[in-house]
């Protein structure tokens, strides 16, 4: 039996869809490529969806009809926060003494699923709609699945979840989780942070990031608006004078290195120029990797009935604005890092990313997944990468 898997989406599609390839692995199926070429077709594809904007299930859309168009004898099953979900397909039962590989996926990183679902009222978030309630996986139960990917041979590990913030086990939570995850026992590996919540996560996650150099230097943060009048209507857990202070303490306590990421939404309903120019002065280095989406009103979320709308054109030209900000903001710190030392986790095209999260174009071999050092050269604005030489096998 061939199974293959298509993915959209965020972190935790990701790991999920890593999951789901070993356990249909470990079943005996055999994973095949449904990109082109193509010279073994599959019996089933599991499509993992996306439905957080229009455009991401216009996409999924898409791509499924294109899938059906391609290989009209396989059956579709469709998953993840779609509209058109279908009940996942079982693989068939591993016997007692098969252990899920987990090497079968493609991925350079590894993707640590450790919570699922969301309690937030988010006025413009159809996600809960499909992942329902929190549930974190227990402490124990990570550590393992952890340990399991070291052992693979990955170097990386990006812990995600629905809302990471609120993953509890007991009276331990994220710093917990994140700190033990940094004490494994390894040849050498790193911990890189999913988005979180600044609302919800506190100085505690800071502390536990700083006590461990092996946990990455960067934070990416679902802030969505600098304004406190649009946050009150997209019913976000936070003020914008929160968030800055949170920032700037995370600046404080994690060094000069440590950089931030944020997804931002523009043409929220009645966002004035007032209010985009209060995202616009929340987003000054180092925010370096920006999210921009254009609002979209989600059917059956509150804010899809909310007046006065924002043109298209207007919500378009906002993103593109803060697009800019954003990689000016990159190559402003990109170009600091020129002739110091980064440290790269190397991918399948032999190039990779920074503990900075900033794609470096490698001279010089090294394993896939392994983490090497090396020392940055240049930077391209156009693509956004660093080029940088190696000089040691870090991991």
């Amino acid at each position: 039996m061939k199974v293959g898997f298509v993915t959209f989406g965020c972190r935790l599609n990701l790991a999920e869809a890593l999951d789901q390839e070993a356990q249909y692995a470990a079943a005996g199926w055999e994973i095949v490529p449904v990109e082109d070429p193509c010279p073994d077709p599959p019996e089933l594809i599991i499509v993992r969806g996306c439905s957080v904007t229009a455009k991401a299930q216009r996409d999924c859309e898409k791509k499924i009809a294109h899938l059906r168009a391609r290989f009209p004898g396989a059956e579709i099953r469709i998953t993840g926060c779609l509209d058109v979900r279908t009940p996942p397909a079982d693989p068939l039962t591993p016997s007692a003494n098969r252990q899920p590989p987990l090497t079968s996926h493609h991925l350079s990183r590894a993707y640590l699923k450790v919570q699922d679902g969301c309690s937030g009222k988010c006025s413009y978030c159809i996600v809960p709609a499909f992942r329902g309630a929190p549930v974190s996986t227990p402490f124990n139960d990570v550590l393992a699945r952890a340990r399991a990917f070291i052992d693979d041979g990955f170097r990386e590990i990006v812990v995600t979840g629905c809302n990471l913030c609120l993953y509890r086990d007991a009276k331990r939570g994220l710093p917990e989780l994140v700190a033990a995850l940094a004490m494994l026992e390894s040849p050498g590996h790193r911990i890189r942070i999913g988005s979180i919540e600044p609302g919800i996560c506190d100085v505690a996650l800071l502390d536990a990031i700083a006590a461990h150099a092996n946990v990455c230097r960067f934070m990416h943060l679902s802030l969505q608006s600098g304004s406190d009048r649009i946050l009150r209507l997209m019913r976000r857990p936070c003020t914008a004078e929160q968030m800055a202070v949170f920032c700037e303490d995370a600046r404080r306590r994690l060094g000069p290195r440590f950089t931030l990421g944020a997804d931002i939404i523009t043409g929220f309903p009645s966002e004035t120029d007032a209010d985009h120019e209060a995202t616009k002065s929340l987003l000054s280095p180092p925010f370096i990797n920006l999210h921009i989406f254009p609002y979209s009103e989600r059917p059956g979320t509150a804010a899809a009935t909310m007046t006065p709308s924002i043109p298209v054109a207007v919500r378009r030209a906002r993103a593109k604005e803060l697009e800019q900000i954003g990689a000016a903001n990159r190559e402003k710190y990109a170009r600091a890092l020129i002739g110091k030392d980064v440290v790269v986790c190397v991918e399948k095209d032999g190039n990779g990313r920074t503990d900075e999260y900033l794609r470096c174009n490698l001279q010089g071999a090294a394993p896939r997944r392994s983490l090497v050092c090396a020392e940055v050269k240049d930077y391209f604005p156009k693509t956004g990468a660093l080029s940088a030489t190696i000089h040691a096998l870090k991991h």
